[in-house]
């Protein structure tokens, strides 16, 4: 059962999951030099995920223009991410939840009771979960909502 949703304002939950290289990626060695936008979608190699992997892949450039790493989780196996991310040339990393723990961990409920939710989070340098955005049959634009909070939490110059 999952718990709360982790929300706006909230601290991001530390966690530690292997890439698809199998190397282990704790969130916080990621945080204090870059935002993280936090990406929990439902299967690898599907319509959807497919879908929402390529927008962030398409828009990755902009993201690390704008200081900011995505990071996509999915309870899929080091080795499915592994093919996933060659086939899709995907420059991110994708971590494998494979019990589920960490969707638990940030409230990231069931579709229907049976699909593993997609949701988005932005998470600033100190921590804090800045956005979220929900929604399974939006895949392609996780990446707009994210991008755009990204783009907000940049120090804009002064007039």
């Amino acid at each position: 059962m999952a718990r709360v949703p982790v929300r706006i304002g909230d601290s991001a939950p530390d966690f530690t999951l292997p890439d698809q290289t199998g190397t282990p990626v704790r969130l916080r060695d990621l945080l204090g030099r870059t935002t993280v936008v936090l990406y929990f979608y439902p299967k690898d190699q599907t319509p959807g995920c497919t879908t929402e992997a390529r927008a962030f892949r398409d828009s990755y450039a902009a993201f690390a223009e704008a200081g900011a790493e995505v990071v996509g989780i999915s309870s899929d196996s080091v080795a499915s991410h592994r093919r996933f991310a060659a086939k899709e040339a995907l420059p991110f990393l994708l971590l494998s939840d494979r019990g589920g723990a960490v969707r638990d961990l940030y409230g990231v409920e069931k579709t229907l009771g049976i699909l593993p939710g997609r949701v988005t989070f932005v998470i600033d340098t100190a921590g804090m979960v800045r956005h979220v955005y929900s929604s399974q049959l939006r895949a392609a634009r996780h990446t707009r909502e994210a991008l755009d909070a990204v783009d907000d939490l940049r120090p804009r110059p002064s007039p």
